[in-house]
């Protein structure tokens, strides 16, 4: 059995990461209200542009962007894995990099030879792990992300695909359902589907007029809506890792009470055995003296 000095040191460490649990799990509260409120907000803005752009695109079927035509003679495919730059947030990343792992040997089976953007450092250190061909990155986001610092590495698999080198790109994030679900979501980026883009619930079929032409607004209005995809992403991801990381410090900090509760037992019954020996020790001795 453990001596109570060991014990009591012990006890004093659980303590401690108690604190530091504590700690984490009060700021991590603090930051997923701010993540939550910029994810929420961002949602507007990526249903609205989706629908203008589902629009355009069906009121101008004469231009077809590349980003709505299949490359069916491809042979590579693009992924962009978001995961968080910092740990200590349950099987948030665990789950995600799982499910791109799969992804990823279906694209292999099928022949199709993976280029990978990693957003996040957890994300980018499993990838250079595992071997995959890692184009681009961006880590160290900070806990707001912003599009400027999103879309230089995205453009390189955008570019890509918009050359024919592509036949798919695939975008693997966390979605945010609310406070203890999060949900691990592989959805296909490009080619983009009118299905997937919002479209008027009336029915109207508008007529435009395009300045300077078709082509360049449908070209840029494409490329605002899958930059508003990505950061969506993104925004859903942060959101899911310090919600994720508030439950897990909150376990921990329970777990952290519970064993200090255990090892208070212990050291008692340590201590109580301790004098319960000293006892007999001192009757003995008188016994024997008497």
């Amino acid at each position: 059995m453990a001596s109570s000095k060991e014990i009591r040191g012990k006890i004093k460490s659980v303590e401690n990461t108690k604190k530091i649990t504590k700690a984490m799990e009060m700021v991590a509260a603090s930051k997923m209200r701010k993540a939550q409120e910029r994810m929420r907000s961002a949602r507007p803005y990526a249903e609205k542009i989706g629908n203008i752009a589902a629009e355009l695109a069906k009121a101008n079927p004469e231009y077809r962007h590349p980003f709505l035509v299949k490359n069916e003679k491809a042979t590579g495919a693009g992924m962009v894995v978001v995961t968080t730059d910092k740990g200590l947030c349950g099987g948030l990343n665990t789950n995600l990099l799982r499910a791109a792992t799969t992804k990823l040997r279906e694209l292999e089976t099928a022949g199709q030879k993976t280029d990978v953007v990693a957003i996040g450092g957890k994300g980018l250190g499993f990838m250079n792990r595992v071997g995959a061909r890692v184009v681009a990155h961006a880590t160290q986001l900070g806990d707001q992300p912003h599009i400027e610092t999103l879309i230089g590495p995205v453009k390189v698999l955008l570019d890509a695909y918009a050359e024919g080198k592509l036949s798919a790109v695939y975008l693997c994030y966390t979605k945010f359902i609310n406070t203890m679900k999060q949900e691990v979501v592989v959805q296909q980026l490009l080619p983009l589907k009118a299905s997937d883009m919002a479209t008027d619930k009336a029915g109207h079929s508008w007529d435009y007029i395009y300045e300077p032409d078709a082509a360049t607004v449908i070209d840029e209005l494409l490329m605002r809506y899958t930059e508003a995809l990505v950061f969506q992403a993104v925004a859903e991801n942060m959101a899911s890792e310090q919600s994720a990381r508030m439950v897990a410090m909150k376990a921990a900090t329970d777990n952290a009470g519970t064993l200090i509760g255990e090892l208070k037992l212990v050291y008692n019954k340590t201590r109580q055995a301790a004098i319960t020996k000293e006892l007999s020790e001192i009757v003995s001795g008188a016994a024997a003296v008497g």
